[in-house]
This record gives structure tokens, sequence and C-alpha cells, in this order.
């Protein structure tokens, strides 16, 4: 069962709010919701990567979650071009696979949607990353998990005609919407407003609304956009 503090720092990891969710567990609250909460802020925000790392290593090496975090963290390396390391393409795809082999079917899904993003942007190898897009999918859709399946969609829409893809990152908008998930929402709206015409006035609306809460929540690669 998990704790009363475990959960309202679940709560309050899905607001974006990481400083508090991380101080409500406090050193001896569940590492491996620690762990989680501080590699999204990481991700997010783009800074504390030390605490992040500091908290990953602090996990049981062999668990699914240690090498999926593990992975996030060499591929945001890559991503954000955050003093990438050596090996980091390399660890970040065995990370990824151990947390598919390791894990039950949600997390082997998981492991497989973020492995695609690794092979898409990254290696910009859409035709391997397709396939593992779609099954996870499946297992998202199957199971009626919303979550996961606003990031999988979001990363399939631009391999899809110019119709569909509007109605995916509007679905995984929505999706993330309702799931009271802020900053995952946020990046729906910033994402489908580029998706719009220039003289479009939802891009207008979608991008008067993002930007300020871009700023609150401090989404690096949010606010640093022109």
């Amino acid at each position: 069962m998990i704790s009363d503090d475990a959960y309202i720092a679940r709560r309050l990891h899905m607001l974006g709010e990481w400083d508090a969710a991380l101080a409500v567990l406090g050193p001896d609250g569940d590492r491996e919701v620690y762990a989680e909460i501080a590699v999204d802020r990481w991700f997010f925000r783009v800074e504390d990567h030390e605490t992040a790392e500091k908290a990953v290593a602090a996990l049981d090496p062999a668990s699914p979650t240690a090498h999926l975090l593990a992975a996030r963290l060499a591929y945001s390396r890559l991503l954000f071009k955050h003093d990438p390391r050596e090996d980091d393409r390399e660890a970040a795809e065995a990370h990824y696979r151990a947390a598919a082999e390791a894990g039950d079917e949600k997390t082997r899904a998981w492991a497989e949607y973020h492995l695609a993003v690794l092979l898409d942007n990254i290696d910009e190898d859409a035709a391997s990353a397709i396939p593992l897009y779609e099954s996870s999918l499946a297992v998202a859709v199957r199971d009626g998990d919303g979550f996961l399946e606003s990031y999988i969609i979001r990363h399939l829409a631009p391999h899809r005609e110019p119709g569909e893809r509007l109605a995916m990152l509007r679905r995984s908008l929505h999706l993330r919407a309702a799931l009271g998930a802020r900053p995952q929402s946020v990046a729906a709206q910033a994402l489908l407003a580029d998706g719009l015409g220039e003289d479009d006035p939802e891009r207008a609306e979608l991008t008067a609304t993002f930007r300020p809460a871009a700023e609150e929540l401090r989404i690096g690669w949010l606010v640093s956009r022109d």
C-alpha cells in the first residue's frame, strides 16, 4: 500500500510542484517515488541534475525503476546537450531494454515507448521507432492508461498525416488535462500550437495560455523559446 506521504507527493508531482513533492517525502521517504520526481524535475526544468542522479544511484540498480530512470537521465543529457557522456547513447538503450525485460507489462510498455523516443529523437530512426510506439500504445489503450497514451501519441503524431496528427495532439492534451497533469498539459498546448497555422486563432489562444504557465513552472525548454 502506498503511504500517505507518497500519495501526497505523487499528487504534487502531477501539478508540477516538484520541490514540494520532494519535501513531503523527505530523506526517509519512498526512494523510488523520490527518484521519479527528481528525474522529472530535472527533465522539465533542466536543473538539479545532480540531485536526480544521486536519487537514482540510491535505488537497487537491478530494479526496473532504476534502469528506466538511469536511461532517462542519459537520454536527456543527449537531448539537452547537457554535459553528455561518451556512453550515454549506448547506456540509455541498454537500460531501457533491461527495464523492459525485468518489469511487468506496463513497465515494458513505458520502456519501449522511451526507447522509441531515443531512436526517434537522437538517432532519427523513425522506421525503428514507430513499431515500438505502436506496440506500447496498444498496451496503453487496452489498459485504459490515458497518461501513457498521452505520451505515446504526442510522439507518434509527427509521423502521421496532418489531419490525424492534429487529432492526436488534441487528444494528448485532453487526456493530460483530464488527469490534472499540469506540466504535461502545458507541453501539449505548446506542441499543438506549433502544429497550427500562424494565423489560426487557436494557435494564439494556446500560446497565450501556455507561456505564463511555462514560466511559472520554470519548464526550461519552453521558457527558452522565442
